[in-house]
């Protein structure tokens, strides 16, 4: 009986990932046109990407690069939806019979307003390239009286609409009569990996992402050890011999901040207390009043030149952080080409996790910065950097930043996520409430 309900069980979330081909297939070829949106808003002004608009050559090719990947994700994900909505119905039917407006977020409407507000975006974006296909109809093909909704809609059913009736679809949907459509589109798709050109296509996209991966991790690991390098050469080599000369010449104090002295003060409180203690339990020699202050005497001047070593190293650090933080700029401004392959290349991994994956990250770096515990990390953060320049460890500062910037931080990623996560992959927005309650 087990064994029964087991394999029920598994023949029922076959069918249910096989019934959820047509959505799935809708919601992969809409964030890939969110993307391409993403790219025409961030460096074209929401105009169309094309050559001559102030970019070099080098730079237009990565973006043109990025437009082809995204226009190849709609292509197929919209030719599998087609191909399974043919078979499989969807889960929201498109009824609606007046047009939704595009300020509307996704989660203010309902289930067939997203299907039509995905397709709408989805045709919109093919249609500023057309020379690249898509299952959009052409600007010039489209009657007067015709929205982009319906005419992804009338792509659905087998009678393709009269303004469709010119389109390379035509022949498709006048064999339909006689054929069902997915056995013909099955057929298409053989056709296509039989092509010869086929293979080509695909080496092409694996040396593509193959050369966008290279080149990603390598501009990675430069931001990560050029302003350490950076920052170890000029503090050893540059720094250092300045500060110790100028602090020698004019005599600096031995302790930057009170802070620093009252550390010195209580280590040689604890080293004579200690020092008479052994001395009182036998475990030291016998040692007169003047002999004990002798050795704390040597102890004091010890403690000052230590103190006075840090003191000179907290110097160092403060210019050799700032040098250390211009290499890092000085790399994020020369190198745009690389920081666009970056950015294109975190949002691809980004992008494909699945939604439980993305609500866990989510969740991981809201609990670390604003969760219950995070207050906790990040005094012995500001601590650290305190100590590191030489600061002294204010806590009113330290209590006050605790206490609105893990705020702000907090109102800034639900922002994020109801008006930028929410639009691009609202499931994962679902699939992040869920395990957050």
């Amino acid at each position: 009986m087990t064994n029964s309900s087991q394999r029920f069980g598994l023949f029922d979330r076959i069918r249910q990932w096989f019934v959820k081909t047509p959505d799935r297939a809708l919601d992969q070829a809409y964030e890939a046109a969110l993307k391409i949106r993403q790219l025409e808003d961030v460096y074209f002004e929401g105009e169309p990407i094309a050559p001559g608009t102030g970019y070099s050559p080098s730079a237009y090719q990565l973006l043109e690069k990025d437009l082809k990947k995204y226009l190849s994700v709609i292509r197929r994900r919209m030719a599998k939806f087609r191909a399974s909505s043919d078979t499989l119905p969807t889960a929201d039917s498109p009824q609606l019979s007046t047009p939704l407006p595009d300020d509307v977020p996704l989660n203010q409407i309902n289930g067939p307003a997203i299907f039509l507000r995905k397709l709408q975006l989805i045709d919109d974006v093919l249609l500023r390239y057309p020379q690249d296909g898509g299952i959009a109809l052409k600007a010039s093909q489209r009657s007067p009286g015709t929205s982009v909704a319906a005419l992804s809609v009338a792509d659905r059913p087998p009678a393709l609409s009269p303004a469709a009736e010119d389109t390379p679809n035509q022949a498709l949907s006048a064999r339909s009569s006689v054929l069902p459509r997915s056995i013909l589109r099955t057929v298409d798709r053989i056709k296509q990996d039989l092509d010869p050109d086929a293979e080509v296509e695909v080496v092409r996209n694996f040396r593509s992402s193959k050369t966008q991966t290279t080149v990603a991790i390598t501009f990675v690991l430069q931001l990560i050890i050029v302003p350490l390098l950076a920052q170890y050469l000029s503090k050893n080599f540059v720094v250092a011999p300045i500060v110790e000369y100028a602090r020698d010449t004019t005599q600096a104090e031995v302790f930057l901040n009170v802070a620093m002295e009252e550390d010195a003060l209580h280590e040689l409180q604890q080293y004579e207390e200690r020092f008479r203690f052994e001395v009182l339990i036998g475990k030291a020699p016998d040692l007169s009043e003047v002999e004990i202050e002798n050795k704390v005497r040597q102890k004091a001047f010890q403690i000052e030149e230590e103190y006075r070593a840090r003191s000179a190293d907290a110097v160092e650090n403060v210019f050799a952080d700032v040098i250390a933080v211009l290499a890092f700029s000085l790399l994020l401004t020369s190198r745009k080409d690389q920081v666009a392959t970056l950015k294109s290349f975190i949002d691809e991994i980004v992008y494909g996790l699945s939604d439980s994956a993305k609500a866990f990250i989510i969740i991981l770096l809201t609990d670390t910065f604003v969760g219950f515990h995070s207050p906790h990390g990040w005094e012995v953060l500001l601590e650290g950097v305190a100590d590191h320049l030489g600061l002294p460890a204010n806590r009113n500062f330290i209590f006050l930043f605790i206490a609105t910037f893990p705020v702000i931080l907090d109102t800034v990623f639900k922002y994020w996520i109801f008006r930028y996560l929410n639009r691009i992959s609202p499931s994962a927005v679902a699939t992040y409430k869920t395990m957050n309650e």
